[in-house]
């Protein structure tokens, strides 16, 4: 018999109807990482329903997945996986088993600086990064031809409806379903 905590808690907290799945691999087919997960999309979902928690958790899958939602568009049961995976990161993050603590750290500096100016302000983002990892000249040189290049400016470009962004990053922080 299953352990259906695991897949109440997710479905809950993401507000998913995860147990619809029927594992047809249209997320994996799609998935433009798939190739560099430990474990398939698919597979993810199956081992939540499954309630296999530690295996979940554990993989670095949740933490690989790029967020471009190609698996949510392309499920027939509307099961927004990307959304999914981005709730398994927030558990894991809760209970410290961060797999990849870097991309963590990455994504937090990456979605704060999208939360404060409606798009990535690379040079803000890249330095609270080294600076925080106490890593500030490794790739220096690539940053360096990156700006001169005019690839990476030192100003943020704000967009105007930053209101409205921050309303839907609220909705999101307390599980509400944006629209």
């Amino acid at each position: 018999m299953n352990d259906l905590s695991f897949l109440n808690e997710i479905e809950k907290k993401s507000g998913e109807k995860i147990s619809s799945c029927y594992q047809c691999y249209r997320c994996t087919n799609g998935c433009p990482v798939a190739a560099d997960m430990d474990i398939y999309p698919h597979r993810i979902i199956r081992h939540i329903i499954l309630g296999d928690r530690e295996k979940v958790l554990a993989s670095g899958t949740i933490w690989t997945c790029l967020q471009c939602t190609t698996c949510s568009v392309r499920c027939p049961h509307d099961i927004d996986r990307a959304h999914v995976c981005y709730t398994l990161r927030k558990v894991a993050v809760a209970e410290h088993r961060e797999a990849e603590k870097d991309t963590w750290m990455f994504y937090r500096f990456f979605l704060d600086s999208v939360k404060k100016h409606g798009r990535l302000h690379e040079l803000e983002s890249i330095m609270q990064y080294k600076i925080a990892k106490k890593d500030f000249f490794s790739d220096a040189k690539m940053g360096l031809g990156m700006f001169t290049k005019g690839r990476m400016g030192i100003l943020p470009h704000n967009i105007k409806e930053r209101k409205e962004l921050k309303e839907m990053f609220r909705k999101i922080d307390t599980g509400e379903k944006v629209e």
